[in-house]
């Protein structure tokens, strides 16, 4: 036969009902007996409980009880047929009359005894069962089964011990009496040996369904709930969890220890004993496969962990002395807790022996404190213990699996994965077992810790990105664009989310409050609810998130933007930018911010800081990492020039083509920046460092061919008239380069450690002869490359390719 379990959400509603009504038509074979334990209705039992606290402190609890005795009526009026109501009806009243004298009887005599709560709270499933019964058997033969006349337990009322001996013998009485039909069996609820009311605890209904599947050696047992079986994590806390399909018992049980709220631990021991399957189902889902727990998983499942649990509000508790190497220590130290009634979440202990700290309960904390001080009251005074040290702001996170067992490197990458997102690992506790590794962190980390985690060991589908965006000038504006162009196909085709979280300019700042920024219409947002542009409190915002894969995207030319990337690394951010400032500026800091990206394990990305969106600098790298020996480098890295020097032709002047190159957004606002060479030679400074060599900004020989009073022109408008002032210089050289069928190049040449920008006039089998528009070209010669060198070549200025070199950047971020 199949046990069916179905939790207080399962009957919480008359639309939950009607689900769990067509689940038992299906599962319901014919020829033989179903068990279906229900528990009682949602939110019942704890309300009961607050009954009995208020009848205690003598709170009114009247309007509280006629809401509960309306909600059963209600529930019996909407889904049954007035000629079969009236004896449930009865059942309820009678059943709160009971409930009122019983309060009346805690109110007047000031006290509860667990025998009289637990007589209390189990009249949630004696209502909630014989109404599931009554439903059921409108379609098919159902009869109800009261769990108290099988199951018999010691009398510890509120957390009863099962007598397994005389319930297996009662089970196994009522067996032979079973007919084909469905039986409704209240859960939770048991007696003892006094026929008294006792209750199995936490998880109790679980318990229930686990006994009698055990019992009867069942099929299987179904747990059905609200949740699609057991998540890889919790969902609540990441967004990229998924349902696992099939579990062992053992990490089921371990998953289950550690926060994992699906099923209660205690009730898998009865299945197991017997090897009974165990499937976990949504019943507001019954189509989802759930989770199926067996003895072992299945071999195909190649996941090296199968969760990842986390438990909150707990309190680590240290004890450093020297008497802790003294025998017997711990066993003092633990009976003590113990007698107390205090449960110990995680062991741990140094090999020094000079320390041991455990986690318990938050709730327990004051407790264990005062056990603790108490028994070692005279090792405290004569210092051989030191005061006790307690970290109320800790949480556990545990990765569970059965493949983790004499897998190398386990440890190593959660520890690395942790440490590479700025995550401090304040204990650790792994059993011999294998199946689980335990780590204490700060509470502030959970839900990074846990995304991390989750994205190292079980491969999300889904990559995402967390970006804040700096500069919303042309290339800013147009790397939004892109994104919001790109978003559908690269969740469909690549598996990346990119989440954009914050958006600053020099003027307003736009930061998300929980979900991302709508960059559809980011401009909107930034105008209407921006605030006033702060770059450190921007910053500040970026480091408290704690989000893991955030990256933060540099499309400005500021130096105090710059000036951040060390902070940010230092707090485990990867940047990537289009600003040349940082690697073009001092040799020192260069070598700084590669450093600290290494270290914290970032990314540091800059193609376009050379060639805009061609692949120069990576190429470069490629290059040396394999060994090759880099020659020469050849090349024309101004987009800007290129689009002039092609476009300075026939009758137009120097200062027209300038002007166009300006107004089609090639230039600078001041052309000059362009023209004087020096951003060329910023580009071939970064590709000397990228190949090895520590030379500054004013080693390089730049010849400029800008006569000098363009140079100097006070203003651009000035600089303009000075152009046309100059045209017969600028003319000469184009009919030079015409007479001798050459062309003007801006050319950068790295070779012998020296760099050189200056114009040349190159000849018809010069590979930068053919040069067209604003493209770039750069051309390596290696010991590999020597008689034909490797060539770039491709659009080198222009926002459009610029942010897509950004945006390729972003997406090579690796996630940590």
């Amino acid at each position: 036969m199949k046990v069916l379990k179905f939790g207080g959400t399962s009957v919480g509603s008359v639309e939950a009902l009607k689900k769990l009504k067509l689940i038992v038509e299906r599962e319901k074979e014919e020829g033989k007996p179903l068990l279906v334990v229900c528990s009682a209705f949602s939110g019942v039992t704890n309300t009961l409980l607050n009954t009995t606290e208020m009848a205690m402190l003598h709170q009114d609890y009247q309007s509280t009880l006629l809401q509960l005795e309306q909600l059963h009526y209600n529930m019996i009026k909407e889904i049954l047929p007035v000629a079969v109501q009236n004896p449930l009806l009865m059942l309820v009243k009678g059943n709160f009359n009971l409930l009122e004298d019983l309060l009346s009887s805690v109110a007047h005599l000031e006290e509860l005894s667990d025998k009289t709560k637990a007589k209390i709270i189990a009249l949630g499933e004696q209502l909630s069962c014989p109404i599931v019964t009554a439903y059921l058997n409108l379609s098919q033969p159902t009869e109800y089964k009261d769990a108290r006349t099988l199951i018999s337990t010691n009398s510890n009322y509120l957390n009863a011990e099962v007598a397994f001996d005389i319930t297996l013998q009662n089970i196994q009485q009522w067996g032979l009496q079973l007919l084909p039909k469905t039986y409704v069996i209240s859960g939770f609820i048991a007696s003892n040996a006094n026929k008294e009311t006792t209750t199995l605890g936490r998880g109790g209904s679980d318990y229930t369904a686990a006994i009698l599947g055990a019992a009867f050696d069942a099929e299987e047992v179904q747990i059905w709930t609200d949740v699609n079986g057991f998540m890889t994590a919790d969902p609540r806390l990441v967004k990229n969890a998924y349902s696992l399909e099939y579990i062992s018992y053992q990490e089921a049980m371990e998953l289950s220890y550690f926060g994992a709220k699906v099923i209660y631990p205690p009730s898998l021991v009865p299945l197991i004993a017997k090897e009974i399957p165990i499937w976990i189902k949504n019943t507001f889902e019954p189509e989802h496969i759930g989770t199926q727990i067996y003895k072992k998983r299945e071999a195909h499942d190649k996941a090296l962990i199968t969760g990842i649990s986390s438990i909150d509000k707990v309190a680590l508790i240290n004890v450093v002395g020297t008497m802790i190497r003294l025998k017997g220590f711990s066993a003092r130290l633990f009976s003590t807790l113990s007698s107390f009634n205090i449960n110990i979440i995680l062991i741990t202990q140094a090999s020094s022996e000079h320390s041991i700290s455990f986690v318990i309960a938050l709730e327990e904390v004051e407790k264990a404190k005062k056990a603790i001080e108490e028994e070692f009251r005279l090792e405290m005074e004569t210092q051989k213990l030191q005061h006790l040290e307690i970290d109320t702001d800790i949480s556990i996170v545990a990765i569970v699996g059965e493949r983790m067992k004499k897998t190398k490197g386990i440890s190593g990458k959660l520890f690395s994965t942790l440490g590479k997102n700025n995550i401090n690992i304040i204990a650790i506790a792994q059993g011999s077992s294998e199946l689980n590794i335990s780590t204490v962190i700060s509470k502030a980390d959970l839900s990074k810790a846990l995304n991390v985690i989750h994205d190292a060991f079980l491969l999300s589908p889904v990559k995402t990105y967390h970006i804040y965006c700096a500069g919303t000038g042309n290339i800013g504006q147009e790397f939004l664009k892109q994104i919001h162009q790109e978003t559908d196909n690269l969740l469909k085709k690549h598996n990346i989310e990119i989440k954009v979280l914050g958006i600053s300019n020099t003027r307003k700042m736009i930061l998300a409050n929980g979900s991302p920024i709508h960059i559809e219409n980011w401009k909107q947002q930034l105008e209407e609810k921006g605030l006033e542009a702060d770059l450190q409190t921007f910053i500040r915002e970026v480091k408290k998130k704690q989000l893991p894969n955030t990256v933060f995207i540099d499309n400005t030319s500021s130096k105090q933007v710059v000036d951040e990337y060390e902070n940010l690394f230092k707090n485990n951010i990867s940047v990537v930018t289009c600003n040349k400032i940082g690697n073009s500026g001092s040799f020192a800091q260069y070598l700084t911010l590669k450093h600290l990206a290494a270290k914290n394990g970032v990314n540091f990305h800059y193609e376009t800081n050379v060639g805009a969106g061609l692949p120069i600098i990576k190429t470069l790298q490629d290059l040396v990492i394999s060994g090759d020996e880099v020659l020469k480098i050849e090349a024309i890295l101004s987009g800007t020039i290129s689009y002039i020097f092609n476009h300075y032709t026939g009758d137009k002047s120097f200062k027209d083509v300038v002007s166009e190159a300006q107004r089609l957004g090639f230039t600078e606002p001041d052309p000059r920046d362009d023209l004087n060479g020096l951003d060329f030679s910023r580009k071939m400074l970064i590709l000397a460092r990228e190949k090895g060599l520590a030379l500054e900004l004013e080693d390089i020989k730049i010849k400029n061919f800008l006569p000098s009073p363009c140079l100097e022109a006070p203003t651009v408008e000035n600089f303009y008239q000075e152009l046309s002032h100059h045209e017969e210089y600028f003319s000469g050289l184009k009919k030079q380069a015409e007479k001798e069928n050459k062309k003007l190049r801006l050319i950068g040449v790295l070779e012998n450690q020296e760099i050189t920008v200056e114009v040349k006039m190159v000849e018809t089998s010069h590979p930068f002869y053919n040069l067209s528009g604003s493209d770039n070209i750069i051309a390596f010669t290696t010991s590999r490359y020597q008689n034909t060198p490797l060539v770039v070549k491709g659009p080198g200025a222009g926002a459009a390719v610029t942010a897509a070199g950004v945006f390729a950047d972003l997406v090579r971020v690796t996630t940590l």
